[in-house]
């Protein structure tokens, strides 16, 4: 089969860790030995997160005494991709033995979609709720709960197309396991003189979902650290939910912050034609491709 895999960002750092580069490794490597049989058998295209990596770069550029001015969002998930891809394609291409490739990828949104007015991304470490509130106040960010926490939250505008599709596909048809659209993918929309980078981050998993139909992936794999989709999530009554159509999760409501983009990334990738697509624990990797894991979900 041809299968997208989506990398939540857990799989390179999980809550509450310090984020040093041996500890992102150290997952990475856990993450492509999960992997490794699954790209042995089938045609691997991967995206990942970025989330804290990107909010910590951008933490840093903030602090740096040496610049008139931040970086903006679009250059920094350029960085994230090429730090986190290079780790992904070293441990796969050791676990495999097969070439594998980081494309540095951009992805089309729109210079006028209304949700760039309206932040919703989480990016960077988790806070407590004054410190979230002080931090707001001093730099103006926007910050929400996620979890038992609070976390910044940015711009994150609907990906409409990917400028580097020619080049995944290209790479993909000469056996190549490819890295690609990291983070999203780096933002930019078409302007009178071209292409340019809008300041936001785009969802991993939507941009997931839309490379997937767009090379005619037979499965979409979204893999995170939690079993399986559960219906009533933080109840006495929570389920898990182990096959659903895109109509019956449809009628249910997942956290915006986590399960959510990747139920609707799902659904997005089932009805617009792929054969099934899979929400699961990375661990469990095998046996999602295969569907007996995790929520499958179907037309």
């Amino acid at each position: 089969m041809r299968i997208v895999v989506a990398l939540g960002g857990n799989a390179l750092l999980e809550r509450g860790e310090p984020a040093d580069s041996e500890i992102q490794e150290a997952h990475v490597l856990a993450a492509a030995a999960a992997l490794a049989p699954v790209a042995r058998e089938h045609e691997l295209v991967l995206t990942h997160g970025n989330g804290p990596q990107v909010g910590l770069l951008a933490l840093e550029s903030e602090r740096d005494p040496a610049l008139s001015r931040p970086y903006p969002f679009d250059v920094l998930g350029a960085q994230t991709q090429g730090m986190i891809g290079y780790w992904l394609v070293q441990a796969l291409q050791n676990a495999t033995g097969r070439p594998a490739v980081a494309l540095l990828t951009r992805t089309l949104v729109r210079a006028d979609d209304p949700a760039l007015s309206r932040p919703t991304k989480f990016v960077g470490p988790v806070y407590d709720r004054a410190a979230a509130d002080r931090l707001a106040a001093e730099r103006g960010w926007q910050v929400r709960p996620d979890g038992s926490g609070w976390r910044r939250v940015v711009a994150s505008p609907e990906p409409v197309g990917l400028v580097e599709l020619p080049s995944v596909r290209t790479l993909m048809e000469a056996g190549a396991i490819v890295v690609c659209a990291g983070g999203g993918g780096v933002p930019v929309a078409a302007g009178p003189d071209g292409l340019h980078g809008i300041e936001a981050v785009v969802d991993k998993d939507r941009t997931a979902a839309l490379v997937a139909r767009s090379i005619d992936a037979d499965a979409l794999l979204l893999l995170t650290d939690v079993d399986a989709v559960q219906d009533g999530f933080g109840t006495p009554q929570a389920r898990a939910i182990r096959e659903a159509s895109c109509t019956q999760l449809r009628s249910r409501s997942f956290p915006a912050g986590s399960m959510g983009p990747k139920v609707d990334a799902a659904c997005r990738f089932v009805e617009g034609g792929g054969k099934f697509a899979a929400i699961g624990r990375l661990t469990a990797a095998t046996e999602l491709a295969a569907g007996t894991a995790g929520t499958v979900v179907r037309g």
